[in-house]
């Protein structure tokens, strides 16, 4: 059940995610990095408002439907709200430098895969 939840929140969050791109492409002519920006910002707005109220036993949810919004929705729509969920966790919990760790891994071996992807396929 876990599983179809994830696909139903997935099928929704990147609708949502391209709904996103679509308005700032029709408003501005130019969806990138203001599009990938809202929803990195709002993403991470979201789980860490979810996660503080789980956090303050002010929201209780089922593990199927955690996983529906956190892996699903929020996953469809951004994953970069799970990385700085997982990088606050790190840090909040005292883990301050496998939050640093965390960051400097995402970062620079993010855009490192990045470049060395873009030039394998060029260089097909």
């Amino acid at each position: 059940m876990t599983w179809l939840a994830v696909a139903v929140g997935g099928a929704f969050g990147s609708l949502a995610r391209h709904a996103v791109n679509s308005y700032f492409v029709h408003q501005l002519r130019r969806p990138i990095p203001y599009a990938t920006l809202t929803v990195n910002l709002v993403g991470c707005f979201v789980i860490g408002a979810l996660a503080g109220s789980i956090a303050g036993e002010r929201l209780h949810l089922t593990p199927a439907l955690r996983s529906f919004v956190f892996v699903g929705i929020l996953g469809g729509f951004t994953t970069f709200s799970s990385f700085g969920l997982d990088t606050f966790t790190l840090g909040n919990g005292g883990q301050y430098e496998a939050a640093f760790w965390n960051v400097m891994a995402h970062m620079v071996a993010g855009l490192g895969a990045v470049w060395v992807g873009y030039h394998l396929a060029l260089a097909r």
